[in-house]
């Protein structure tokens, strides 16, 4: 059976893609001895040596740039699973490519907001540029280009990424700029995250492996400046007003359910008459500072009366805090659309029974 599409097999293994698998590059890289030792040192990780795959297709992709047959057949020696069952989550998820990739992968969410603030325009202009469609690389091999059904980052929209770095708030023709300086060999700055690199070293990093030369290359991507955009503004607006979440509870210990309330609010005084729950429910109420606020106390205070804006059922509360009929009103529960009205000045038919 084959181990990725390309067979009837396949697809009703894998139930996605049957398109032809493209033949390996002449000019593949080899998976050397090398990759090997990197492989053990991904499956020493987990407890359950198959958890390991995810992360080494990654690596074979760093290596040669897709998922291809001989990385398959690398996996399932290395992990003691069929090229089935490797090929069968090589093309499940996105992530992994099934042909030769570009140096550079350029995504374009067309997703709803995306496209509505222009994302398909986007696409459709690097298509056109380019001469590709969605999953093709170019004929010098700088891009691999691809629509994402959603980038995560709506407050960004339009969002184009190249190996999965941020450019936000795109248009045609920053998009068309961008893409021209790539072809270029050139790198220019994500809006927010580490320096671009390319596809390669970008799949040796989910590999779980640094795809910097040394410590000071990878600090230096760590800290590398971006625009702190959308997503920060209530940070920023928090730090400049002083305020700040409420305190997370310790390890093993639950907060009270009053915690952080003030004492006034929360400490019965005995002197109203009322049972303690009752007292620090009217102090909520009265402490409420907005009508969000008080309303809020409102529906959790167990009177629920008419001073809070709801008023009681008639009758009001019995001793076990269900509704009690008024003088004169039919008790029991619902009794149809027509129960206690007239037709014509009669009353309804009594059921037999």
């Amino acid at each position: 059976m084959s181990a990725l599409p390309g067979s009837p097999e396949a697809a009703a293994t894998t139930g996605l893609d049957d398109s032809p698998v493209e033949p390996a590059p002449l000019d593949l890289p080899p998976l050397t001895e090398q990759t090997a030792l990197e492989a053990r040192e991904i499956i020493a990780r987990y407890p359950v040596a198959r958890s390991a795959l995810l992360p080494m297709l990654h690596l074979v992709q760093s290596v040669q740039g897709y998922v291809s047959p001989e990385g398959v057949a690398f996996c399932a020696a290395q992990l003691g699973l069929t090229k089935a069952e490797v090929g069968a989550v090589a093309t499940f998820y996105t992530m992994y490519k099934r042909r030769p990739t570009g140096r550079h992968l350029v995504s374009v969410c067309t997703n709803t907001l995306c496209s509505v603030l222009g994302g398909q325009r986007i696409m459709d202009a690097l298509s056109s540029d380019l001469g590709v469609h969605h999953d093709e690389t170019t004929a010098d091999g700088s891009i691999t280009l691809e629509h994402a059904e959603c980038l995560a980052a709506c407050d960004y929209a339009p969002v184009v990424t190249v190996d999965y770095e941020f450019y936000d708030q795109q248009d045609v023709d920053s998009a068309r700029e961008l893409v021209a300086a790539l072809r270029r060999g050139e790198k220019p700055a994500p809006t927010r995250g580490a320096p671009l690199t390319d596809f390669k070293g970008v799949s040796r990093q989910l590999a779980g492996f640094s795809q910097y030369p040394d410590a000071a290359a990878a600090a230096a991507a760590i800290d590398a400046p971006g625009a702190l955009g959308p997503t920060l503004v209530g940070l920023r607006l928090a730090d400049e007003r002083g305020e700040s979440a409420p305190p997370m509870p310790r390890s093993g210990q639950s907060e009270p359910a009053d915690a952080g309330e003030a004492r006034e609010t929360v400490r019965p005084s005995g002197e109203t008459g009322e049972t303690p729950g009752k007292e620090a429910a009217d102090a909520r109420v009265a402490a409420a500072d907005n009508p969000a606020e008080k309303a809020g106390a409102a529906q959790a205070h167990p009177d629920k009366g008419a001073e809070y804006g709801r008023g009681r059922p008639p009758g009001g509360l019995d001793q076990s805090g269900t509704d009690t009929p008024a003088a004169g009103e039919p008790a029991g529960g619902y009794q149809g659309p027509g129960a206690g009205r007239t037709v014509e000045g009669r009353t309804p038919p009594k059921r037999k029974g």
